[in-house]
């Protein structure tokens, strides 16, 4: 008994006593630095399914598509999104930017750290990624009613070129152009790894989220579809972006400030 009582070492007695201690009181720590490890759900002010038609002309809503099949649904990871085909009637017939397929995603409370983005899912679905930069796309201030947002002017903005196979009776070949951004935790990100730094960081709200835009031009004519260059995609994203920005800031997205100032006037 002796040799076993000689290892209890003063030094052994007050680490144990520290580490014991600091289990104790490591929540509560945790709680008076106002950090929260766990998120909660941060809704938007009205679901993306209510997005308004008429504040988006000149572009008009072609179709609404709705995932039916659950294991696709149970991928993407959320119910909250928005995949419409637009029309822009200003355009000519068989221009390249004639129509637009937009899509919307919202994900809160502990979201997945972004797992799908157009650089995967299109390969996923048969087309050959040939490259991707950032583009600055130039809004229009005037084509913008929600002056209170701080949108970033210009915003930045992944565009992935990928080629495409044409089936027919003569396979072709042709360049298409995906964008997309997001907005995480009331910051705009131009990429995937951004808005994972974002999420990465939050360690003072209780609440988290973010949302990608995603979307495409292209057009029909005497060889069937088509789809734009570089500085048609730029110009053509200025006008659309400057007119869905406004409805999304308005009318969707929740206010990040405004949610954490309610948190810390509760926790004081």
């Amino acid at each position: 008994m002796k040799a076993k009582a000689g290892w209890i070492k003063p030094s052994f007695i007050v680490c144990a006593a520290v580490l014991a201690l600091a289990a104790s009181t490591k929540e509560y720590t945790i709680r008076q630095l106002g950090i929260h490890f766990i998120k909660y759900p941060l809704e938007l002010k009205a679901p993306l399914d209510k997005f308004s038609e008429s504040k988006l002309a000149p572009y008009a809503v072609v179709n609404k598509a709705r995932i039916t099949n659950r294991d696709v649904l149970d991928s993407l990871g959320t119910e909250e999104y928005l995949q419409w085909e637009l029309e822009n009637p200003d355009a000519p017939n068989d221009s390249p930017i004639r129509f637009c397929s937009l899509f919307i995603t919202y994900y809160t409370g502990n979201p997945d750290m972004v797992p799908h983005v157009p650089d995967e899912c299109y390969v996923g679905g048969g087309n050959r990624r040939l490259g991707g930069e950032i583009i600055s796309i130039p809004l229009d201030p005037a084509l913008s009613d929600s002056s209170e947002a701080e949108i970033p002017n210009p915003l930045n903005a992944q565009s992935i070129v990928f080629s495409q196979t044409l089936k027919g009776p003569v396979s072709v070949e042709k360049e298409l152009r995906v964008q997309y951004f997001f907005k995480a935790n009331g910051k705009y990100a131009s990429s995937r790894t951004e808005t994972r730094s974002l999420l990465g960081r939050n360690f003072f709200s209780k609440y988290s989220y973010f949302c990608k835009v995603e979307w495409k031009f292209y057009g029909m004519d005497y060889t069937g579809i088509v789809y734009p260059g570089r500085d048609q995609t730029i110009e053509a994203s200025g006008k659309l972006l400057s007119i869905v920005l406004a409805i999304l800031e308005a009318d969707h997205w929740p206010d990040w400030d405004k949610a954490n100032r309610q948190t810390a006037k509760k926790l004081n």
